[in-house]
């Protein structure tokens, strides 16, 4: 049962079954849109929430689906019914196109019926005729005309007219000819057709120069049309030839409507199933515009919701680019009617008004705006008393028709009820509303039925907290800003904050002094009481809010740190390798110089000079091998910092590191900056800068001869790979400085190798842009271009 009769307007839901009509392709959807109702059956409402959810997923898939041709042939049926009647060529085209339309959603159903289960279950008491559209297809042209071999005779009566207006033609252009040449006609005029017949315009002034019949007159009388003598028989055979056409085609329609009669009772199902699936897709359209889902249902009295929105607010608050704050709440059998309370205009009557608009689209099929974690219950009947019913006619009062509302409702409602009470007892004065209100809330109590309540009273608000099934709820307030945060709070009373918005609008202190003194000192510590709560909560939240910032911080800088920690260990043990590795071989290298030596000093017999000349060369190796392990020892453990002089990896280039990012490093050489690697640097002192300085070009090197010489093309072929890297490094270290732009490396195609390691070696070079292969006309793979930004 729904209570008042006008609830779908009082919920808003008439504006969503506006914006169903909207998504329909036809009037056969629209007329199941203006068939919902609320279902009280689990079992249909979960079928009808599948139906919708599946066809949503056909339209976020994009799906090839047919969305147009849902045409309703329904007021055709009387007309085939009747014997030997026959539809128009029009009439029998909408006819194929319906046909075609469900020929192509039951194929789309029979391809893809696993995927979609339920939408495929609504054809399977369909029986479709494949014959009769293919019949109907052969029939008709694109346009929706009969083509010309629709038969053996209308082919042969098309074709003898298509002759004779050739003939006819020809005759009339050739007398045109002979008009224009004596005057009787205007230079620019064709034949033209009046009264089914071919004519030619003719000066009225010269209408007696030629036999033929005239057929009338321009608007201003200065042309006629006239027929003449020499094509009468010729028009009087087109014409002939035209209603032996017509003849045919009737026959034609006659024969196909024929064919038709049969299948009516099919029709009818056609036309229920195309609507069914315009009705669905337009609830799935709809439910796709508010991110809406098919949530969990609950046997029990009782439901959950999570992040709720009110749809139609949802739609507005979108088009302004605005948010909308979501409801979370919750009713259960042992807490069954929730009592909210706050400030005006704070947000009680959305909340009440999204609760029963949700449960009227859940409860008519449609998904709704909530989380997926949400569970709703089904409702044998809705009650609502919201907004003003005052009636002149009936000489209702507000308070009046409120109290009409609240006896229906404490006549009829029970444990499967839902009931939305707004500004509950409000209308009449204070003491006597809230007591009436609280003897109507005690009887709503005991009928077991769940409800929401909205209020003002206090004296209501004690009752919840004290009573056994009633629970109050507050809609969040921003005590310092003064303005509603339009959020509910369920397990404590608001305050209406009537005091504090006094306060904030200007009115006098002493006003709301006396104000205060007049609502008396219990009253008024109550409402500063749960005022100090409100504010106390609120800050509390605001300190968790910053916690659980502050410890999402630290984690983040624990995994940072981590992280560090972990590339500074393998890096660490990455050199440390690498030093072994070069000792060994250093190690190797001088074992080899002295078992050399030794055998060269055993071969000659130990001659004096021989032995300087071995002992000279031992000492030189080991004088480079200290002077390599010094090198390797500084490499490694000098960090280059903001502010050193550095000299560039293979290059005589020195500059000052200016900044750091990460690995790399902006450097300075002259009046040029230029990104480099930190890798590829190394440390060098201030008088080597200098002496450089004076040898060379403000810049640090000879740019303007470098720049000359430079060749933005280089090529490795027939290189191998240990010989070509360092060229390829030095050649793009020297591009960067010179900031060229667009370069090119020749490195062949063979089997690829050396095309592999040039681009993973640019891919290093963060300057490195759009690597690509060269056009196939000037080398294709075998050459590779980059640009440098």
């Amino acid at each position: 049962m729904l209570y008042p009769p006008n609830l779908e307007e009082k919920l808003g839901f008439d504006k969503v079954r506006t914006m169903l009509e909207e998504g329909c392709e036809s009037s056969l959807g629209k007329q199941h849109v203006q068939k919902i109702k609320l279902a009280t059956d689990v079992n249909k409402i979960s079928r009808w929430l599948s139906q919708t959810q599946e066809f949503a997923s056909i339209i976020s898939s994009q799906r090839l689906f047919p969305n147009s041709n849902f045409i309703d042939i329904s007021p055709l049926f009387g007309k085939i019914k009747v014997v030997d009647s026959f539809l128009q060529e029009e009439e029998m085209f909408d006819v194929l196109l319906a046909l075609k339309t469900m020929n192509r959603c039951l194929d789309f159903f029979s391809e893809n019926h696993k995927e979609f289960p339920v939408l495929s279950e609504l054809t399977e008491p369909l029986l479709f005729d494949e014959d009769l559209m293919w019949t109907l297809e052969r029939k008709f042209d694109e346009r929706g005309l009969l083509k010309d071999n629709a038969s053996d005779r209308l082919y042969d009566i098309r074709k003898g007219i298509t002759a004779e207006k050739q003939r006819l033609r020809s005759v009339l252009d050739s007398l045109l000819r002979r008009t224009k040449k004596e005057g009787y006609t205007a230079e620019d005029v064709l034949p033209t057709i009046r009264n089914g017949r071919m004519v030619i315009p003719v000066f009225a002034e010269h209408k007696r120069r030629l036999k033929g019949f005239i057929h009338g007159e321009s608007a201003t009388g200065q042309t006629v049309y006239l027929e003449p003598t020499e094509v009468f028989e010729i028009n009087n055979e087109v014409q002939e030839l035209e209603y032996a056409e017509k003849r045919e085609m009737v026959l034609i329609l006659m024969e196909l409507t024929g064919y038709l009669r049969p299948e009516i009772e099919n029709f009818k199902a056609y036309m229920k199933f195309l609507g069914l699936i315009d009705f669905i897709r337009a609830k799935a359209r709809y439910a796709l515009q508010l991110d809406a889902i098919a949530p969990q249902s609950s046997s029990d009295k009782s439901f959950r919701w999570n992040e709720a929105k009110h749809p139609l607010l949802l739609a507005n608050h979108k088009a302004l680019g605005k948010k909308v704050v979501p409801l979370t709440i919750s009713l259960s059998d042992k807490e069954r009617i929730l009592l909210i309370s706050g400030p005006n205009a704070g947000g009680k009557s959305v909340c009440l008004k999204t609760v029963g608009l949700l449960q009227y689209m859940y409860q008519s099929g449609l998904l709704v705006p909530v989380k997926e974690d949400s569970v709703f219950t089904i409702f044998n009947d809705i009650f609502i008393d919201i907004g003003d019913e005052q009636s002149i006619e009936n000489d209702l009062s507000t308070y009046s028709s409120h109290l009409m509302n609240m006896k229906h409702l404490m006549a009829q409602v029970n444990k499967k009820s839902l009931f939305l009470i707004d500004e509950f007892g409000t209308g009449t004065e204070p003491q006597y509303g809230a007591a009436i209100a609280e003897a109507i809330l005690m009887e709503l109590q005991h009928s077991q039925g769940m409800g929401i309540i909205t209020t003002h009273y206090s004296n209501l608000k004690q009752y919840a907290d004290e009573q056994q099934g009633l629970l109050n709820g507050a809609m969040k307030y921003d005590l310092k800003q003064l303005q509603p945060l339009y959020e509910l709070e369920i397990g404590k009373p608001g305050s209406s904050f009537a005091f504090e918005i006094a306060t904030k609008i200007g009115l006098p202190y002493p006003t709301i002094a006396e104000a205060k003194k007049k609502m008396g000192v219990e009253q008024v510590s109550f409402d500063q009481m749960l005022s100090q709560l409100q504010l106390q909560q609120q800050e509390m939240e605001m300190t968790e809010k910053r916690l659980i910032a502050k410890e999402k911080e630290l984690k983040d800088l624990t995994e940072q740190y981590a992280e560090l920690k972990n590339h500074l260990e393998q890096q660490k043990q990455k050199i440390l390798d690498g030093a072994r590795k070069e000792a060994f071989q250093i190690v190797t290298s001088a074992n080899r110089a002295v078992e050399q030596a030794i055998r060269e000093i055993q071969e000659r017999k130990a001659e004096k000079q021989v032995v300087k000349a071995q002992r000279e060369k031992l000492n030189r190796i080991k004088e480079a091998s200290k002077s390599e392990n010094t090198f390797h020892k500084v490499e490694t453990t000098d960090t280059v910092k903001v502010g050193d002089y550095v000299r560039l990896d293979d290059q005589e280039t020195i500059g000052q590191v200016i900044q750091i990012k990460g690995r790399d490093a902006s450097l300075s050489i002259g009046e040029l900056t230029s990104f480099v690697k930190l890798n590829r640097l190394t440390k060098v002192n201030r008088k080597d800068y200098k002496e450089q300085s004076r040898g060379k070009t403000a810049r640090g090197f000879d740019f303007t001869s470098r720049q000359v010489d430079f060749s933005p093309r280089l090529d490795i072929r027939g290189m191998r790979a240990e010989e070509a890297l360092p060229h390829l490094t030095h050649w793009v270290d020297e591009a960067i400085l010179l900031s060229q732009k667009e370069l090119q490396i020749v490195h062949g195609k063979g089997n690829g190798v050396l095309r592999e390691i040039c681009r993973n070696a640019l891919k290093n070079y963060a300057e490195v842009t759009h690597i690509r292969d060269e056009h196939a006309d000037r080398g294709g793979a075998g050459v590779t271009l980059f640009n440098l930004g």
